[in-house]
């Protein structure tokens, strides 16, 4: 008889411990979700003073003042003059713990297509038609929040905000710097606006974008232009791999409901295609075709020269062959599988089972060099949807009419805040 009371006192206070723990997380969540709507506007605000005064990569100079300026103003230890004009934030939470970090990345893009949005661009010939403008509000907005709920973090909290992105070498120095030499992250996270619906938020374990490889071809200059091109569309034809029902490289239909990411039978999976356009040169003894690929298995890649090199070798143009080679192969992002897992249920728990999206496949064309930093450091990156189309709104990053519906602003610090505060906690004592 006492064994059933104690028994049945074990599982009460257990009950209650648990409920405990279940109230205090679900409070501190609604403590996000008020501080996130209590920011927002002053976040819109910021993302168009960004929109409308971009700076290239490596230019990132005013930029980079507003941004340290915000953070000194909201109390954390702000480091400038590193890896160009790199800031970074470091909030301390209340409790010991580990390391966690966001990154943001700053630059904006040459303006080739002019200004299409409902925001004016006052610097000709530069625009953010990527969205960096709005990853750098929701940094700022997520450090806004979680230096407001510091008491409730375990550990550390990095937020990097990033040059020179574009032109995949910001990272790198970050990395390279003596300043960050000196810090050990446990995990880093990171995100890039784009065409999903706004409010959905995707992410794909493992690589959510396609290998871009650029190939070069060497012929003697006997090969005229003409017999190039036609016998790139021979090696185009030969070598493309890719499933029924859909074309890979036909970007827009990347988010399409019948054929995109979210669908388990994408056509953005297992595939391998050469873009049509090929920069052909010539020079006094050699002509040279150059050409971007995009292979999705990793496995394939080494494969690739080799079998160019036999389709060459058994046209009439073999004589006229010399080499061929990659000239550039940037590594990709790879979400760390677990990781990534633990992200999306995260997520999940505290906003509703459909809040994260899960992808199947690989976006062609893209990339970003966060990749660098998870070489050193598991790390996840998510797309978040930044496109209305009621509102004639679409966030197809590069391209002629791009736009962002700014109430993705306030999803990403939302979620995202509320997803560092859970992973930092993990490290607590």
């Amino acid at each position: 008889m006492n064994f059933k009371k104690n028994f049945l006192l074990c599982v009460l206070i257990g009950s209650l411990f648990t409920s405990c723990e279940l109230t205090e997380q679900q409070n501190i969540h609604q403590l996000v979700k008020q501080d996130t709507n209590e920011v927002f506007d002053r976040l819109v605000q910021i993302r168009r003073d960004f929109h409308e005064h971009p700076e290239l990569a490596g230019k990132e100079k005013r930029t980079s003042n507003i941004i340290a300026e915000y953070l000194t103003h909201l109390g954390l230890e702000v480091k400038t003059g590193f890896a160009g004009h790199a800031v970074m934030g470091i909030l301390k939470g209340g409790k010991e713990g580990g390391s966690i970090a966001w990154r943001a990345d700053m630059d904006a893009l040459p303006n080739i297509y002019g200004d299409n949005t409902s925001l004016s661009t006052q610097k000709s010939g530069k625009q953010h038609g990527c969205g960096h403008d709005v990853h750098m509000a929701i940094g700022l907005g997520i450090a806004s929040v979680l230096a407001k709920n510091k008491e409730a973090i375990s550990g550390t909290i990095y937020f990097i905000f990033q040059p020179e992105e574009e032109t995949f070498t910001g990272a790198k120095k970050i990395l390279h710097s003596d300043l960050f030499s000196k810090i050990h992250l446990d995990e880093i996270y990171a995100l890039h606006v784009t065409d999903l619906p706004v409010g959905k938020i995707m992410v794909k374990p493992k690589e959510p974008f396609a290998y871009q490889k650029r190939i070069q071809l060497t012929f003697h200059n006997t090969l005229k232009k003409m017999e190039a091109a036609t016998l790139y569309t021979q090696i185009r034809s030969q070598m493309l791999r890719k499933k029924p029902g859909g074309n890979p490289w036909e970007l827009p239909m990347v988010f399409d409901a019948a054929s995109g990411l979210n669908n388990l039978n994408t056509v953005f999976e297992d595939y391998l295609f050469l873009e049509e356009n090929v920069a052909i040169e010539s020079t006094e003894q050699q002509l040279h075709l150059k050409a971007y690929l995009y292979e999705t298995d990793a496995s394939n890649l080494e494969y690739i020269v080799p079998k160019i090199a036999a389709i060459i070798g058994n046209s009439k143009h073999k004589e006229k062959f010399i080499s061929a080679s990659f000239i550039q192969e940037n590594p990709t992002v790879i979400n760390k599988e677990e990781l990534t897992k633990q992200a999306i249920q995260t997520l999940n728990d505290i906003y509703g089972t459909d809040t994260v999206v899960k992808a199947y496949g690989q976006i062609p064309y893209f990339n970003d060099d966060f990749c660098y930093f998870q070489e050193t450091t598991p790390g996840v990156y998510f797309f978040l949807g930044g496109t209305d189309k009621d509102k004639g709104i679409r966030a197809m990053n590069h391209t002629p009419h791009f736009d962002v519906d700014e109430e993705s602003i306030r999803i990403g610090v939302r979620s995202f805040s509320s997803l560092i505060l859970e992973r930092a906690n993990k490290y607590g004592s």
